[in-house]
């Protein structure tokens, strides 16, 4: 923690104090050197919202009194042109907070946001150039629109980066690094194709999308290295314990039901022949193939398994919904390819022979994509409720002096707790 910090209260897992001109809420085992995870102004508002948050996210009953009571709210400093409303905190609030060793300002939101744009626009431009075999994205509706949701991802992080309160560019960030960590397993396997295939099958449009993810990524890290959003934690009650559980389960859900066949084929000709036959195991491919589907199932497993124990837990939310976007993307992809032609080609038989033979093609889904699009509509809940997760409860009559019931307040700023 900063030099000139006094921490009034602990508990398991974050302490709450006061520094110049400021309240702030620190990780319970922070270093000095370490900026807090939030901060408000010193005032009486700022500090009744500084405890209001520490009572939220912190375990029930764990709160104790460490120290001196907090300074008692000095004036208010002149408001500068880039301070945001009072109760998102004090970024960017001018030299006072930085001598003071608060987190940057807008100068490196603004270069993850660069990033994060730059990575957009070279993606929006690796959409039209040849991808994997000539084709180009734009040419493939079920390669196209989960593309599109991972840039429409990569864009709202870098919007939110851009918003003035502290919350809006963690959330940002959070949501940014979700959809990078589960799309490298994706162009991972792309770019597998490439390897067991040769490169004659690359296109430019694969190599202008791979710099894209790449500034992408890169934003999304150092984004979530200047927010610093809170962090895992332990489960503080049975019923949290229960939902990161819940959670889990869907996440090792969708990532098994990833890798069967989706696409069903009936064959049938005039002459009453009949022959079904599955398409897209994740383990027939060439072995770097395999590698990177095996990638994207890791990963979304230890995106979403953070995700339920990060804290503050609607933060948590952001991670999860960022992890959940391209597992939507896939199963947009396998709807839009359903609906698509099929040519006899893809099972060795020309279009005269079709065509004499009488043959018809109908495609389809296999149980096993209805089960992994019940998985994910089930990630997609729990990111919804964990985002509207209530605080929890006021503490106990034993905790009276540093919660009053009903308010949510702590002990007021220069009083003796």
């Amino acid at each position: 923690m900063h030099q000139g910090v006094t921490i009034s209260h602990r508990g398991n897992s974050y302490a709450i104090g006061s520094g110049q001109g400021f309240y702030g809420i620190w990780a319970a085992a922070a270093q000095r050197s370490q900026p807090p995870v939030e901060w408000w102004p010193q005032t009486a508002e700022g500090w009744q919202q500084a405890w209001a948050r520490f009572a939220s996210i912190e375990a029930p009953g764990a709160i104790v009194a460490v120290g001196p009571p907090p300074a008692p709210p000095v004036p208010a400093a002149p408001r500068l042109a880039d301070t945001g409303p009072a109760d998102t905190g004090l970024a960017d609030t001018g030299a006072g907070l930085a001598a003071a060793g608060q987190p940057p300002g807008k100068v490196g939101r603004l270069i993850a946001c660069a990033l994060l744009a730059v990575g957009v626009v070279v993606g929006v431009v690796g959409l039209f150039p040849g991808y994997l075999g000539g084709a180009s994205l734009a040419q493939q509706a079920d390669e196209l629109w989960p593309h599109l949701l991972y840039l429409a991802a990569w864009s709202a992080s870098a919007v939110l980066l851009l918003l003035p309160a502290p919350n809006r560019a963690r959330v940002g960030a959070l949501l940014a690094v979700g959809a990078s960590v589960v799309t490298f397993g994706l162009y991972f396997a792309d770019l597998g194709a490439v390897i067991s295939s040769g490169t004659r099958i690359a296109g430019t449009g694969l190599t202008l999308t791979m710099i894209g993810w790449m500034s992408c990524a890169t934003g999304s890290l150092l984004a979530l290295g200047l927010s610093r959003p809170g962090a895992p934690g332990r489960p503080r009650d049975r019923e949290s314990l229960l939902a990161m559980l819940l959670t889990a389960v869907a996440a090792i859900g969708a990532a098994i039901a990833f890798a069967p066949s989706w696409d069903s084929y009936t064959l049938s000709t005039s002459a009453g022949f009949i022959q079904s036959t599955t398409a897209g195991n994740a383990f027939a491919n060439p072995g770097p193939v395999i590698a990177g589907d095996v990638a994207v199932m890791v990963l979304v497993v230890a995106a979403v398994a953070i995700a339920a124990l990060w804290q503050p837990i609607r933060l948590g939310a952001a991670l999860l919904a960022g992890a959940t976007i391209p597992l939507v993307g896939q199963a947009v992809s396998a709807l839009i390819l359903v609906r698509e032609p099929v040519s006899p080609l893809q099972f060795g038989v020309s279009p005269s022979q079709a065509r004499n033979a009488g043959l018809t093609i109908a495609s389809g889904l296999t149980p096993a994509f209805w089960v992994y699009c019940a998985f994910v509509v089930a990630l997609v809940l729990i990111s919804a409720r964990m985002l509207t997760n209530p605080a929890p409860e006021p503490a106990s009559q034993g905790q009276a002096r540093f919660v009053t019931a009903g308010a949510g307040a702590g002990p007021v700023p220069g009083s003796t707790p």
